[in-house]
């Protein structure tokens, strides 16, 4: 099934994020992180690419092992920041091949030796470029990433969302958002890209924080704004990592049931390969919702 399929339904979906091994000798501890997190029954799910491409030979095996046993529908990312046109277009046809048509068409991450490196000779600059291949290629789905509180290397909101928008004119059938913690940016940020014409499916994703050391990377990765209620919690709760899990996974819950009462239907959660968070976060939306999720 194509994730568009899913989002346009009005019932309530939730989909979870997951990780490939960056070595094969952990290829069966995420085989089983990700089967325990493919057993709750998702929406669907996504499996990353790895920052300049280091973990993409797993990405592709993962979302098949996914989608063969469980029939979950996935979403595979792929990126193209250190990629020539030659490699890309194996991997979109290891994707067809595999019956993968949902693809995350992302740039990817510059690694200090590309950020380094001359730009000039790349097949790929934009995550732009890779959704018009794709668009090529196959009869894809394609998810493009989306930054409420701006891309790092945009110059102003304004030049962040007209590069959006050329995402989607380019093909993007939906847009998941960077790592949000103050549901109020979302809606701000979904509030302008309407006014700017993008109509498309935006799913906000949410990153449970359930240790106080996963906060300093956070705000590194994403430059996440973290509101003081969400700060304070850690200062509470950071040394006591049962009682941090736990504060962490009300917090994720309480964000989704607030973007949930406010008509979003769609949240995607940064799992990080953890089952258990996953399924506390889950119960917690069962039990308030009922069975409301699509399936």
């Amino acid at each position: 099934m194509q994730i568009i399929e899913i989002l346009k339904k009005k019932q309530m979906s939730l989909s979870f994020e997951v990780f490939p091994p960056k070595k094969e000798t952990s290829f069966e501890s995420v085989r089983i992180a990700t089967e325990k997190i493919a057993e709750l029954k998702p929406s669907f799910m996504s499996v990353t690419y790895g920052a300049g491409g280091g973990t993409s030979d797993y990405t592709l095996s993962v979302a098949k092992n996914i989608k063969e046993k469980y029939n979950v529908p996935m979403l595979a990312h792929l990126t193209c920041v250190s990629s020539d046109k030659e490699l890309v277009g194996r991997r979109i046809d290891g994707l067809i091949d595999a019956g993968i048509t949902n693809v995350m068409a992302l740039r990817g991450d510059l690694t200090p030796e590309l950020e380094n490196s001359d730009r000039s000779k790349w097949d790929y600059r934009h995550a732009v470029d890779l959704i018009r291949e794709l668009k090529e290629k196959g009869d894809f789905c394609i998810g493009a990433a989306c930054y409420p509180e701006v891309h790092p290397e945009s110059a102003n909101q304004r030049e962040d969302i007209k590069h959006l928008k050329e995402k989607v004119d380019a093909g993007a059938d939906f847009l998941t958002t960077q790592m949000v913690f103050d549901n109020n940016l979302f809606f701000n940020f979904l509030y302008k890209i309407r006014e700017a014409g993008i109509t498309v499916p935006v799913l906000p994703g949410i990153m449970p924080i359930t240790n106080a050391n996963q906060v300093d990377r956070a705000i590194k990765l994403s430059g996440a704004f973290m509101p003081q209620r969400f700060r304070a919690m850690v200062d509470k709760f950071g040394t006591d990592p049962d009682a941090m899990k736990q504060a962490g996974i009300a917090y994720a819950t309480d964000q989704i049931i607030d973007l949930y009462a406010n008509g979003i239907t769609n949240v995607h959660i940064y799992s990080m390969n953890k089952p258990d968070i996953a399924e506390g976060i889950q119960s917690n939306l069962s039990a308030i919702l009922g069975n409301s999720f699509s399936e």
